[in-house]
């Protein structure tokens, strides 16, 4: 069968699947760690945009709003930014109710433990569903995107081929004269046909035309066919508003790279991580790092505008978390002076989780991307700076200079760019 459909099974399979049974638990004590499982600053952070992208749709006019969260896991942070809008933001809440879609049986069981105390009024839905009757709000994928099913793609030396999980025959150990048990099949990964010329037609723009002599027979990598459908049911549910999909990204020079010869496909399980996807299935998570370019053309082509990105480090700086720390530190000092040991160590280890959300090597490269739709405005456009896609000023866009505009023209571009700039992308000085 394809890898697609293998992972897609392993994952989410009712009964079998990791998260589709609930077997899976996140958090530091669970299977793996997320930023908001390491405390309450990430969500607290996190608030500030999420309540600002609410404040700007409360503004432009009446009716319910909705904080969506797909794929919520132990929905510790939907129980964060739920209790922490209430008591921040208490009219904004009163307008708005928390919808989660969570596809796996065993997960929604969890969460709507966890939810019973939200201070929002929860629900459960799908996109389908939410499709009948779209909202105003703002959705939220984090650490989703990359659970979607990939393709796996081989080289065979000279072009691509599919990457297939079969079940083989075990071979009998030699030398073996008395009757033995038949050995137990398994499970492999096997090259498959050739792709498709409709498969291929994507290749060219992620560098992939053919495999060339740096990518040898045996080197392979993943596709990701589950963005754009995803992205179409996403915006299908939303009438107006904004999409924030926090995840591991590479650009397509990187993730692509020859020297990534087995892709970026990992397994983890009780706060290991392992290469191999085919062990023990549906014990272990499996994840694939996302493709930026793939990412950004799916998302245009399902409707959705780019505001822009970064990484996590940069987005968390930018709404905050510098005041939060020194903050912090301050109670530390006061705490050591009056050696409340106990207090003292609680404090050292939201510090410790504090720099844990922006460390380069781990969370902190983390990617935030934001998208919206909806009439309202136009989104800023695009530049490319370094290895980021940051968005600037139309001017430095090509959109003309300071010195060919009416100066009114000009105030009110700066105005629309501020507007539709998340506070994540903006600069201290907006």
């Amino acid at each position: 069968m394809p890898f697609s459909s293998y992972m897609d099974w392993v994952l989410h399979d009712p009964v079998h699947g990791a998260y589709g049974s609930g077997l899976l638990r996140i958090g530091p004590r669970g299977d793996f760690a997320t930023s908001p499982s390491l405390g309450p600053d990430f969500a607290a952070l996190l608030l500030r945009q999420i309540a600002a992208w609410l404040s700007e749709l409360a503004a432009a006019g009446d009716g319910p709003l909705a904080l969506v969260e797909t794929g919520p896991g132990e929905a510790e942070l939907a129980l964060q930014l739920a209790q922490g809008l209430a008591q921040s933001w208490p009219q904004l809440a009163a307008r708005t109710e928390l919808v989660l879609v969570e596809p796996n049986p065993g997960m929604a069981a969890r969460q709507r433990e966890r939810l019973g105390q939200a201070g929002l009024k929860a629900r459960w839905s799908s996109f389908e569903q939410l499709a009948a009757a779209p909202l105003r709000g703002v959705v939220l994928a984090h650490e989703v995107l990359d659970a979607l099913a990939v393709d796996r793609i081989c080289s065979d030396g000279s072009g691509w081929r599919q990457q297939l999980v079969a079940v083989q025959a075990a071979a009998a150990s030699p030398g073996q004269s008395d009757p033995q048990p038949e050995p137990e099949p398994a499970l492999g990964l096997v090259v498959g046909a050739p792709l498709e010329p409709e498969a291929m037609a994507g290749l060219a723009a992620l560098g992939l035309e053919q495999p060339g002599p740096q990518r040898p027979a045996g080197w392979c990598t993943e596709l990701h066919p589950g963005l754009r459908p995803w992205l179409s049911s996403c915006g299908s549910a939303l009438i107006e508003g904004h999409l924030l999909v926090i995840d591991y990204g590479l650009e397509a020079w990187r993730y692509y790279s020859p020297a990534r010869s087995g892709g970026t496909l990992m397994a983890y399980r009780q706060q290991q991580a392992c290469s191999d996807p085919l062990r023990e299935p549906g014990q272990w998570d499996l994840t694939a790092h996302l493709c930026l370019e793939s990412l950004l053309e799916a998302a245009a082509a399902a409707g959705w505008q780019s505001l822009g990105h970064c990484r996590q480090g940069q987005a968390l700086l930018a709404l905050g978390l510098a005041e939060r720390l020194h903050g912090l530190q301050q109670v530390n000092l006061q705490a050591s002076e009056q050696s409340t040991g106990h207090d003292l160590a609680t404090l050292l280890a939201r510090r410790e989780a504090m720099l844990r959300l922006v460390d380069p090597h781990a969370l902190g490269d983390f990617r935030w991307l934001a998208f919206r739709r909806g009439d309202r405005g136009e989104a800023p456009s695009q530049a490319t700076s370094g290895s980021e896609n940051e968005p600037t000023s139309r001017r430095a866009a090509g959109a003309g200079t300071a010195e060919s505009q009416p100066a009114e023209h000009q105030s009110a571009e700066l105005e629309l760019e501020k507007y539709m700039l998340p506070l994540f992308l903006r600069q201290p000085d907006d």
